[in-house]
C-alpha cells in the first residue's frame, strides 16, 4: 500500500519553532485517532521556511487531510 506524506508550511522567523510545535499536535492525534502509521516530523528547508509532517496510509489519507488541512502531500518513500 502507498503511504502519502501531508505537509505544512511554515514560514518566517519563528517557521522552525512552529513546525516543532506542530509535530506535538500531530503526534497527539495519531494517538487519539488511533492511526496506525505514526511517522510524523519536521525539517527545516532554509532560515525563513520549514515543514511538519505526517505518513499515512493511502486509504487513510482522505479524512485526517479533511481534519487537519495539509498544506500539500506527495508519495512518501521510505528512505533506506
Amino acid at each position: 500500500m502507498r503511504k502519502l506524506k501531508l505537509i505544512w508550511d511554515f514560514r518566517g522567523p519563528a517557521a522552525l519553532n512552529t513546525a516543532k510545535h506542530h509535530e506535538i499536535h500531530l503526534k497527539d492525534y495519531i494517538k487519539i485517532e488511533k492511526i496506525a502509521c505514526n511517522i510524523t516530523g519536521f525539517e527545516p528547508l532554509s532560515e525563513m521556511h520549514a515543514i511538519a509532517y505526517m505518513v499515512v496510509d493511502e486509504n487513510d489519507m482522505r479524512p485526517i487531510r479533511d481534519a487537519l488541512k495539509p498544506h500539500r502531500g506527495q508519495v512518501y518513500n521510505e528512505e533506506v
